[in-house]
């Protein structure tokens, strides 16, 4: 059985991972969209390239600057959503808002995102964490309108 004490190791590792070892980070050679957001809080920038085609996100990358937070949930997000339709990432960001926001146990299956879960501890860490997943609603809107 697993205590809340290593839980929470297990979390801060995947976070550090992402961190050290981003996923989908870089550019796109020809993306569908390019969609950029901050944070003038703590100085947190993201860029993220999107490619869409008939409403399912075909590839992400992303490249920016700020801290272990920020950039670990980019990763997550950037290796989470490819091959998902737009809507389905649309309820995955929802469903990381509502987890980062109450810090409640998210009823949808999430996945390493859970790891972002006690982010919820620290409110001015929650707008670092969800940066991404705004600048990918941004995008989604434009470019996949909601069906």
């Amino acid at each position: 059985m697993t205590t809340g004490a290593s839980l929470e190791e297990l979390y801060r590792e995947v976070i550090l991972d992402h961190f050290r070892d981003p996923r989908n980070k870089g550019t796109l050679p020809n993306p569908t969209g390019t969609f950029s957001g901050s944070n003038p809080v703590c100085g947190d920038e993201v860029t993220i390239d999107l490619v869409v085609e008939e409403g399912r996100i075909v590839d992400v990358a992303f490249r920016g600057e700020g801290c272990s937070i920020s950039q670990a949930s980019s990763s997550m997000l950037a290796e989470r959503v490819v091959g998902m339709p737009a809507d389905d990432s649309r309820k995955l960001a929802a469903a990381v808002r509502t987890m980062l926001q109450t810090g409640d146990e998210p009823v949808d299956d999430v996945g390493d995102l859970d790891a972002l879960r006690g982010v919820a501890k620290f409110p001015v860490r929650v707008k670092c964490a969800l940066l991404s997943w705004n600048v990918l609603e941004q995008g989604l809107n434009e470019l996949a309108p909601a069906s």
